[in-house]
């Protein structure tokens, strides 16, 4: 028996094709107007998204951003002013710290007035790369300098990109990563930071042509126009897995790129270079000593493109900063002195369940010594940490205990019985 038109109803609100102005009908149901409209409402809300049909072919166009934020205004602190606030965060590393204040001053304030043309001078940017260990405050360094200036901040790892052609991410879905920090507004993306991590696992390991293309190098190359200035088409959905998806054009002139790496191996180059292994009787062995501990003090463009960045992107990072290796002193201050230092973290943790953390001055230095000796650098601190407490962090909060004291005696039992210090041992 065939079913009537006028019998027809919606499959979610139940309304009869009467009642409604049109119902659109399916294989397994049917949805009347009012039920597609707040579907799309839905949609909308969740996604982000407008959808705009006043184009003459009635086409519906998904729209990124279209709720845009106001962007705050930029207030741009001194130089010293940067550095005081980075000091609050971070322990040590001035001259990092002060590479990084002069260099973030310098490329907000040109775009600040880069609408005030006065001459024909155009100050170009200068992007920035860290050299130093693992653990010694890169990433650290770049996310505090975005939180004081207030602006989209990204950071990602370029060990997952490729070329195009190849299995991975391409380099652009860098910018995407920076659009989804601040809700796909362009114009506030293009004046945001981008921290590109392990920088270094990138570059070719030997100067021998091959018969066959380095990947490694053609990510470089991939990255010239980004990190120079261009406007780069970007898949806001990120990768090569949405062929289907509207792309949004990105102006890169304003993105200020930090890169970081910890570059191993080439302290062994920058020795070569200045020959602290020379031997002769006009040699200051306490000058050649101190050269030999902080040998990354000398590194510039040289000896990048000695280990395998490609001339052409060193070029494009023309500020080149290093960080010294963690000493006992630095990491102990690390643990203590920061805003939000590990040692604050925990006694907030504790606070949580209503208990106090108390910690002996002798545990701090036990922790530092163990840091140390696993040479993992300031992130080695919170495992050894995690160690030592896990297993009040597991048995005090249901107890009715209010207070606890780790003590020296406590922290090298619990050290002693963990699987990291059997490994260690052995």
């Amino acid at each position: 028996m065939a079913t009537s038109k006028n019998a027809l109803k919606c499959s979610i609100c139940g309304k009869s094709r009467n009642e409604v102005e049109v119902l659109i009908s399916g294989q397994f149901g049917n949805i009347c107007d009012g039920c597609t409209e707040q579907s799309m409402a839905v949609l909308a809300e969740n996604k982000g998204l407008t959808f705009d049909d006043d184009d003459e072919d009635d086409d519906v166009e998904l729209n990124y951003g279209s709720k845009k934020k106001p962007i705050p205004k930029l207030h741009i602190k001194k130089p010293q002013e940067i550095k005081n606030f980075l000091d609050e965060y971070v322990i040590g590393q001035d001259d990092a710290k002060r590479s990084m204040a002069v260099g973030v001053y310098n490329h907000y304030k040109r775009l600040m007035f880069k609408d005030k043309k006065n001459d024909d001078v155009e100050i170009e940017k200068s992007n920035m790369v860290f050299v130093g260990e693992t653990g010694t405050g890169k990433t650290l360094i770049a996310r505090t300098i975005a939180k004081l200036l207030n602006v989209p901040f990204a950071i990602v790892d370029a060990t997952l990109f490729t070329e195009a052609g190849y299995v991975g991410e391409d380099v652009e879905s860098i910018l995407s990563r920076l659009l989804q920090t601040c809700d796909y507004n362009v114009e506030s993306a293009e004046r945001g930071i981008v921290y590109i991590d392990e920088i270094d696992k990138i570059s070719r390991k030997s100067d021998n042509p091959s018969l066959t293309r380095d990947i490694k190098e053609g990510v470089q190359q991939a990255l010239l126009k980004l990190l120079e200035g261009s406007e780069v088409m970007v898949p806001p959905q990120g990768g090569r897995k949405h062929p289907e998806q509207k792309m949004i054009k990105v102006n890169t002139r304003h993105i200020l790129f930090l890169c970081g790496g910890s570059f191993e191996g080439i302290d062994k180059i920058i020795s070569r270079r200045i020959q602290t292994n020379s031997i002769g009787f006009s040699v200051n062995r306490n000058k050649q000593e101190d050269a030999k501990e902080n040998l990354l003090q000398y590194v510039n463009a040289q000896d990048l493109k000695t280990y395998g960045l490609i001339p052409e992107l060193i070029g494009r990072l023309p500020v080149v900063t290093y960080l010294k290796p963690l000493d006992k002193e630095t990491l102990k201050r690390i643990l203590i002195e920061p805003k939000n230092s590990l040692v604050k973290q925990y006694k907030k943790l504790f606070s949580l369940e209503d208990i106090a953390l108390q910690v002996d001055d002798e545990v701090y230095d036990f922790i530092v010594d163990k840091a140390l000796e696993f040479k993992l650098g300031a992130r080695g601190l919170r495992g050894i940490f995690e160690t030592l407490l896990t297993d009040a962090m597991f048995e005090l909060p249901s107890s009715n205990v209010k207070s606890f004291t780790l003590t020296i005696n406590y922290a090298i039992e619990k050290f002693s019985k963990s699987k990291v210090y059997k490994l260690q041992s052995a």
